[in-house]
Order: C-alpha cells, then structure tokens, then sequence
C-alpha cells in the first residue's frame, strides 16, 4: 500500500516569494522619543565654547526717590556687578561609526548603509543631549536649582496643590513644566481624583496636559528612583533671564545644531570611520528661572465609586 501525495494544482507562496521583492522598512529603534525639551528651549549661540553669565551683586543696594515736592538732594547711587559671573563650557558628546566599505558597495540598495547607520548614531547622541540637559551634574537641570527653588509634595503623590507651588516659585512668565510620563499619569490622577480634569492643548501636532496653562512636558530622561522622581518648572530665553540652551555656531562638517559629522578616513582594513559629535550645555541666567518639585510619588492609585 502506497501513501497518497496530493499534488499542488498551483504555485505556492513559498515558491512565489523567491520571484518578489520585500518592502523594507529603515531599521526602528525604539530608544528614540519626541525630545520635546530640546525643541522648546532657546538656544543661544557662544564663542569659543564659553558662556559667562554676569549677575548684579547687591540689587537692594540701589537707592531712588519718588514723588519729592521739595528740594531735597537727589540719593546718588549705580548698579554694583559680580566681578566674575560664573562660566558655562560646551560639553562634547562624540563617537566613532565604522562601516566596511564592502557592506556599504555591495548592500546599500534599496537603503544606504552609511546614512542609516549615521542616522541611528545620530538618534542615539540626541537622546543622550536630552539627557546631560536634564541630569549632568554640572549644568544639568536637576543639579542648577538653587536650595530655595526647591520644594517637596505635600504627601508624595503631585496635586493640583503641589504644581500650584512651584509655578509660585517661578511665577515670572514661566514656560512650561518637564516630568516623567509616570509623573504627570500620577497628576493626572490626582486631578481625577479632585475632579478637576487638566486641560489639553497642542504643541508640534501633539496633546499635552496642562495646569495653570503650562503644558507638561514629558521627558523619560527624567529619573524615576524607588518610585520616586521630581517635576521641574522652567523660564526660558535670554530675554527673560531665563534657562537657555548653548551651541557653538559653524562647526565643521555641520548637520544641525551643535552637531557635526565628518569622515576620518579608511584605513588598511577597508573600514571607512565617521566622527560624530555634538557639543551642549544649558545655563540658568536667574535663579528663579528654575524650580524643581521633589519627593513625586508614581505608584500610589485610586478607588474610584
């Protein structure tokens, strides 16, 4: 007795798929975020990577006269400086891409080997901006708030109460609120719970939360530790004496800003090498520019009836 074999009456997908041609797709990397942050700070262009902020040294120092009906001498008096106001320096965040020139030749249709491995390079060194914006102990955000522009929540989770607080802390035209997606979950949920649902508004084609009509910008480069993490409050602009961002203007090989490329070469072993680099800072013009919320729970929930 013989096994019975049905034969295919028609070609079948497997055998077809060796006559077709796949849409490829650029390789996704799902590290890249919307880096709001970087969109919505001033940048402000320095000269030989040095930016010095010059402050006043004793503002109540200065004396004026209001309102006199009589002769009586006018007080004389000038505005005192800081005799070194404190220097900002470009940091520099580099790395070296290496292709081998046979990869790029031969495999670089339909997507070209050299952009796209650039390209994600380039994705990988913003999001790694973002984060020395908000975390580098020297000019970070989280580390250029004073003492006094620091406040802790009520009772761990962010309330309507807390936020509330802060924007009285950088009550000068402040801009905008920065926090951990988690962060602004929890105030969200605290807003609920208050029954007092934030408004939404539209910036770059997306919805924000806002409060107070500050939009809460979410930054997962925002550390979360033990549950716990901060909301920032933040001026911008140098008009304002607010928070700027810094970026030396013409580098060589210049992509965008603050950043460049350039080829180094190739070298006996076929491999062509790229320098990538891109040189940032962030400096606080006053004081009151900046506030940070600390002590932000995440994780505490609500039942609701």
């Amino acid at each position: 007795m013989t096994d019975f074999v049905e034969r295919p009456t028609a070609l079948g997908d497997v055998a077809a798929r060796t006559l077709a041609n796949a849409t490829k797709t650029v390789p996704m990397l799902s590290a890249i975020t919307p880096r709001w942050l970087v969109h919505l700070l001033a940048f402000v262009p320095v000269e030989a990577g040095i930016y010095r902020v010059n402050r006043v040294k004793d503002e109540s120092s200065v004396e004026v006269a209001c309102s006199q009906l009589d002769e009586r001498e006018l007080p004389q008096t000038f505005v005192d400086y800081e005799e070194w106001g404190r220097e900002y320096r470009l940091s520099a965040v580099n790395t070296v891409v290496d292709v081998h020139t046979r990869v790029s030749d031969l495999y670089s249709s339909p997507h070209n080997q050299i952009r796209e491995q650039l390209r994600l390079t380039i994705e990988i060194i913003k999001e790694r901006q973002e984060s020395e914006l908000i975390n580098n102990k020297e000019y970070g955000l989280l580390h250029n708030a004073a003492d006094w522009q620091r406040i802790k929540t009520r009772n761990g989770p962010p309330t309507p109460d807390d936020l509330d607080d802060l924007i009285a802390k950088v009550w000068k035209e402040p801009a905008f609120f920065l926090a951990h997606p988690l962060a602004i979950a929890a105030f969200g949920r605290e807003c609920t719970r208050r029954g007092v649902p934030p408004p939404t508004v539209s910036l770059f084609g997306a919805q924000f939360l806002t409060w107070r009509g500050l939009p809460l910008i979410p930054s997962d480069k925002v550390p979360v530790v033990d549950g716990k993490t901060s909301i920032i409050l933040l001026r911008t602009g140098e008009a304002k004496q607010g928070v700027v961002a810094l970026f030396q203007p013409g580098l060589p090989g210049e992509q965008s800003v603050g950043l460049s490329v350039r080829f180094m070469g190739i070298n006996h072993k076929a491999i062509a090498s790229y320098l990538i680099s891109l040189y940032c800072s962030l400096a606080v013009l006053s004081p009151d520019a900046l506030g940070v919320l600390e002590g932000v729970e995440v994780d505490k929930y609500h039942v609701y009836a």
